[in-house]
């Protein structure tokens, strides 16, 4: 029995993007932003005060967030961070308030620039 071309060919497809590392991974990689919001539950009111303290657990899941800035404006405007009533200009600021010297200064998230 002899299989048709095109299924072939899908197969053929399906194999190269796995090769190629294509496995529908996204700004986060594996993990959705709104995944990755709910980690940023230490920073809930220095996100949406600036007066409000930042704390230690804090700034170390912004740390990690701003090694991956796609994924930190990734969060900083999803579903999750709207619905919690972030304030993206004030939650930009939490990597400088936090100290964080190898932050991506300047990076652009929608409207919005991280200081």
């Amino acid at each position: 029995m002899e299989v048709p071309m095109k299924y072939i060919c899908f197969l053929m497809l399906l194999i190269t993007l796995g090769i190629a590392g294509i496995d529908g991974a996204g700004e986060c990689g594996t993990s959705s932003p709104d995944m990755e919001a709910t980690k940023l539950a230490p920073c809930a009111s220095a996100i949406q005060s600036q007066n409000a303290r930042v704390s230690d657990r804090c700034c170390t899941q912004v740390k990690k967030l701003t090694q991956n800035p796609t994924c930190l404006c990734a969060v900083i405007l999803s579903n999750t961070a709207k619905f919690a009533r972030v304030k993206p200009d004030v939650a930009l600021a939490v990597p400088k308030r936090c100290n964080i010297t190898d932050r991506p200064v300047g990076l652009k998230c929608g409207a919005y620039t991280l200081p």
